[in-house]
């Protein structure tokens, strides 16, 4: 009898370390899901991030360009007019006007 339950004994252990092994298994297997899914999840966000500043700098760019240009439009009409007011009478002079008109222009 003593035998027969330490048979008994012996199983159930083994039984259990079984059980043990396959628990551990399982919550390692449930560990690196969880991991795997944060790094997904991450990678997903970073992405998302990147695309979303490449597109607010490419606006940005076109901003500061359309800027530009209207400022270089602007700059061009006052040339423009101050050189039709002045109504210089040679090519030399306006020419010399003009270099001057840009002189001042102080670009930034």
């Amino acid at each position: 009898m003593r035998y027969s339950l330490a048979s008994a004994n012996n199983f159930s252990l083994a039984e259990a370390r079984e059980e043990r092994s396959k628990m551990l298994k399982e919550a390692k297997e449930t560990k690196n899901q969880i991991i795997n899914d944060a790094k997904q999840a991450a990678k997903d966000e970073a992405s998302k991030i990147m695309t979303q500043a490449s597109l607010d700098i490419e606006n940005q760019k076109k901003a500061a360009l359309t800027e530009v240009k209207n400022e270089v439009g602007a700059i061009a009409l006052s040339i423009a007019e101050k050189v039709i007011r002045k109504q210089l009478a040679g090519n030399a002079e306006q020419e010399s006007y003009v270099n001057t008109l840009v002189d001042e222009v102080k670009l930034n």
